[in-house]
C-alpha cells in the first residue's frame, strides 16, 4: 500500500512538472496556427467548450457522416504546416506517423477500388457507391474549442475516416482520450504503396502474445463468441466495460507479462513522451497482475481476430475483420477510465476555479 501511495505522488509530482513545457508548447502551436487562417477559416474552426461536437466521434467516412468544422483539404500549404506542428506536438514520432499514412490510405483505397472496378472484379453500382463514401487524404476536419491559453480549458479535435484525435487541455493536465486509428486496408497488396501497414506492431504484437500463451491459457483469454464486426465499445455502444473478461495478467508467467506489456507501450507510446510516461506510471503503480487480457477468433494473420486489454485504469480494443472477412480492416482504441473528453480533468478544473 505504502509503495502505491509512494508511485501515485511521485507521478502527480513528475508529470505536473513535465506538463508545463508540453501545455506551453500545445498553445504555441495552435495559437500560430490560429494565426494562419482567413477570417472564414477561424469562423469554421472555432467552437465553444459546450458545443457537442466536443463529446462526439465517429471513425465514418464524410459521405455517411459529414463533419462540422474546417476541412483539412481546404488549408493552405502554410496553415497546413502549422496544422502539422499540432500534430507533432500532441503525438510521438511513430503517433504522428501512423496518423499521417491512416490519411495517405484513403487516397491509395481510391485507388485500390478503382483498379478492382477495370479488372472488373466490382461492378458500375458498387464503385459509384464506393465514390460517394468521400474517401480523400483531404477529407478530414478540425475544431479547436475554447481559446487555448495557459490558464483556461479548451480543446482540439481532427476527425474523418477511421481517425478520431480528441485533446482536452486544463491549467493542470491534459486528455487525449478516446483516441481511435483505424486503417483500411491493415496491408495494401497493390499499387506502388504495397506492403505499407500503418498499424502493423498493433497486430503483430497481438499475435506475438496470444502465441506465447499454453493451450489452458488460450482457452482462459479466448471468448467462445463470433468476432465483432467492430470494437465493443464503438459510437453506438457502451463506452466503458465494467466487466473483466480473458485471462488475467496474475496468470501469466514474466515473458509473457513482459510481451503483453510491449503491446499496451505501442498504445501509449503513440501520444508525446511526457503523456506515454504519464499513462505508463498508472500502469505500473497498479501492476500488470491486475489487467486483463481477451481474444476472439483465429491466431494466425489474415483471418478474422479481436482482442481487449482491460484494466481499472485503461481499455484498449483492436479488431481486425474487413468487409470481405479477409482481416485486413483495423480499428483500434484506446481509452482512459473516467476521462474520455477530459470528464475527469475538466471537472477538477471547474472545482478550482469556482468564483
Amino acid at each position: 500500500m505504502k509503495k502505491t501511495i509512494f508511485l501515485l505522488v511521485f507521478l502527480f509530482t513528475f508529470s505536473t512538472g513535465l506538463f508545463g513545457q508540453s501545455k506551453t508548447d500545445m498553445v504555441k502551436v495552435t495559437t500560430a496556427f490560429l494565426e494562419s487562417l482567413s477570417a472564414n477559416q477561424k469562423d469554421s474552426v472555432l467552437f465553444s467548450m459546450d458545443d457537442s461536437l466536443r463529446t462526439q466521434w465517429s471513425n465514418l467516412p464524410n459521405g455517411l457522416l459529414p463533419r462540422k468544422g474546417l476541412r483539412y483539404g481546404d488549408l493552405s500549404e502554410g496553415s497546413k504546416e502549422k496544422f502539422h506542428k499540432i500534430l507533432s506536438t500532441i503525438f510521438s514520432s511513430q503517433g504522428y506517423l501512423k496518423t499521417f499514412a491512416i490519411m495517405q490510405v484513403d487516397d491509395i483505397l481510391h485507388e485500390i477500388f478503382e483498379i478492382a472496378h477495370q479488372r472488373e472484379q466490382i461492378d458500375d453500382r458498387t464503385i459509384g457507391f464506393i465514390r460517394k463514401l468521400d474517401w480523400d487524404y483531404g477529407n478530414y476536419y478540425l475544431a479547436i474549442l475554447g481559446n487555448p491559453g495557459m490558464d483556461t480549458a479548451w480543446g482540439f479535435k481532427f476527425e474523418g475516416h477511421h481517425l478520431s484525435i480528441n485533446l482536452t487541455v486544463t491549467k493542470d493536465s491534459f486528455s487525449m482520450t478516446p483516441l481511435f486509428l483505424g486503417s483500411d486496408p491493415a496491408v495494401v497488396e497493390v499499387t506502388q504503396y504495397a506492403g505499407l501497414r500503418p498499424l502493423s506492431k498493433e497486430e503483430d504484437y497481438g499475435f506475438w502474445f496470444v502465441n506465447t500463451l499454453d493451450e489452458a491459457q488460450k482457452a482462459k483469454a479466448t471468448l467462445s463468441q463470433e468476432v465483432p464486426k467492430d470494437i465493443l465499445t464503438n459510437p453506438d455502444r457502451p463506452q466503458w466495460y465494467e466487466e473483466f473478461m480473458g485471462i488475467k495478467g496474475s496468470e501469466l508467467r514474466p515473458e509473457q507479462q513482459k510481451v503483453l506489456h510491449y503491446l499496451i507501450e505501442e498504445y501509449m507510446n503513440n501520444m508525446e513522451k511526457e503523456k506515454a510516461e504519464e499513462y505508463l506510471a498508472i500502469l505500473h503503480a497498479r501492476g500488470m497482475d491486475e489487467v486483463y487480457f481477451a481474444w476472439i477468433g483465429s491466431y494466425e494473420p489474415m483471418k478474422a481476430h479481436y482482442y481487449m486489454i482491460h484494466s481499472p485504469d485503461f481499455i484498449i480494443e483492436y479488431d481486425n475483420v474487413g468487409f470481405l472477412d479477409n482481416a485486413n480492416h483495423i480499428h483500434s482504441i484506446f481509452r482512459e477510465k473516467g476521462n474520455d473528453f477530459g470528464e475527469d480533468i475538466l471537472r477538477k478544473h471547474l472545482m478550482d476555479h469556482k468564483h
